[in-house]
This record gives structure tokens, C-alpha cells and sequence, in this order.
């Protein structure tokens, strides 16, 4: 078992060491806006608690998780007038994860209208624009 990092980004973020765009927080989850979003509206949804992925992660932390996720998933399909939603979860490098903190990706899809290429930041204003969008039908 590989042991977990406290210095992640999405550690440091949930200590406040780096901001975020939050868009919904409870007592066991936190969701903000990617700032490098594949499509409009795209969220990360991650536990408060310490785990790498979905392999390592505590039954109490899945689900708490996966409750938060589909909250967040109805409010942005309903905000951005979605035709519907990916939810996308990556463990370990060769699953394609990257960030080393569980995380869901909840990503509104429109017909028609593919993915972005990875890695591109997005536009602050747009993101922070879209997040009130969300937060308001939550």
C-alpha cells in the first residue's frame, strides 16, 4: 500500500494553502470547479479525509462521496441546461490518475458537444461565473 501525501494539491486545498472555487461543502466532502475544465460546469467532488483513490478508500468516504457527486451532478445538469452527465474516477497512474486524493469528476454534457483536450486552464471569470450558476440550483 502506497502511503498517502499529505502535500497533494487537493490536500493543500482543503487546508486553504491554495484557493478554489468552491461550490458546495459539508461536514465530509468538498466540491469546487476544475480550473482546467473539459467542458462547462466541470467539478471535482473529493472527501475531507485522507485517501489516494477509490482502491484505498473507506466505505464511509465512498459513499459520502458518491451522495455529494449526485447532488452536485442534478444541480449542474439543471444550471447549465445539460443533456446529461459523465462521472469519471481514475485510480492509480495506470488508471490515469494524477492527483493522488480520491476525486470524482462531474462533467455536464451537452449533445453533441466533446470533451476539451486536458490540461488547458480555463477562463476564471467563466468558471466563477458558472459555479454561482450551480451553487444558485443547489
Amino acid at each position: 500500500m502506497i502511503a498517502y501525501d499529505n502535500d497533494n494539491i487537493f490536500a493543500k486545498l482543503l487546508r486553504k494553502e491554495i484557493p478554489a472555487e468552491v461550490v458546495f461543502e459539508d461536514q465530509d466532502t468538498l466540491a469546487f470547479m476544475d480550473i482546467m475544465p473539459r467542458v462547462d460546469g466541470h467539478l471535482l467532488v473529493i472527501p475531507k479525509t485522507p485517501c489516494r483513490n477509490l482502491l484505498d478508500a473507506s466505505a464511509d468516504q465512498i459513499a459520502a462521496v458518491a451522495q455529494t457527486a449526485q447532488k452536485l451532478a442534478v444541480a449542474a445538469k439543471a444550471a447549465l441546461e445539460a443533456d446529461g452527465v459523465t462521472l469519471q474516477q481514475f485510480s492509480e497512474a495506470a488508471g490515469g490518475q494524477e492527483v493522488f486524493h480520491l476525486h470524482f469528476h462531474i462533467l455536464p454534457r451537452h449533445d453533441g458537444v466533446p470533451l476539451r483536450a486536458p490540461g488547458q486552464m480555463g477562463d476564471m471569470e467563466q468558471i466563477k461565473a458558472i459555479a454561482s450558476k450551480i451553487r444558485a440550483a443547489l
